[in-house]
């Protein structure tokens, strides 16, 4: 017979929020990392590179990314005989989910730049590493940030996969208390409640900047 669900039961709820918001910073960190190199290889000149960057977005983000936790965790244990446990591999997974997904938000932010910009720097005599650094990036930056926004949203309710290995975030630590309280319908409607405190914010933040960006690009906006 399980115990009530209380106030000790509904902090350690609390207090494992803070692994889902750790899990989706560095995930997001390490995934911008790379996707912003994939981005770069998806605009760059050379034809071989952005096949490359097309190949790897392609995968990560037409396969669920469950299937490419469990190959992180199950899978690299198989091939490899390499056991890891389950935090490097969630932060392997998701950093390679995240980098596919951001560095296609970017590269849509670079390649929405307009082409006279890019022939100002060109007339500069510019390098192309230096056209982007210089010219492209700053303004696709401005551009990219209503989107990443709200990439960050789906990153943080899609870390509850990593429950599955027994990393210990929010949905996992809702299991756990499940399975103590035997209390489900009281349990599970306080994680959904923690997961809407953590998300709903940032989904108002990335209408708000889209709303401002549009305003400043002279876009006109559907309310």
């Amino acid at each position: 017979m399980g115990h009530g669900f209380g106030t000790p039961e509904f902090l350690f709820l609390v207090q494992a929020v803070r692994w889902t918001l750790l899990l989706s910073l560095v995930a997001l960190v390490a995934g911008g990392v790379v996707g912003l190199l994939v981005a770069i290889l998806r605009t760059a000149p050379i034809r071989p590179l952005r096949w490359l960057a097309i190949g790897y977005i392609q995968f990560f983000q037409g396969t669920p990314v469950l299937m490419q936790l469990f190959v992180a965790y199950y899978g690299l244990a198989v091939v490899f005989a390499l056991k890891i446990d389950p935090w490097p591999a969630v932060i392997l997974a998701f950093t390679l989910y995240s980098g596919a997904f951001l560095g296609e938000i970017w590269r849509g932010s670079i390649q929405a730049i307009p082409r006279p910009q890019w022939e100002a720097a060109e007339c500069l005599a510019l390098s192309f590493p230096k056209q982007l650094w210089y010219v492209i990036l700053p303004q696709a930056m401005r551009i990219s940030i209503p989107p990443t926004v709200g990439f960050i949203v789906q990153l943080i309710k899609s870390t509850s996969v990593a429950a599955l290995i027994g990393f210990i975030e929010l949905t996992r630590a809702g299991t756990l208390m499940t399975n103590l309280t035997f209390k489900p319908m009281i349990v599970y409607p306080v994680v959904a409640g923690l997961y809407f405190v953590l998300c709903w914010p940032l989904s108002l933040l990335a209408q708000y900047l889209e709303r401002r960006i549009d305003a400043n690009l002279g876009v006109k906006g559907h309310f």
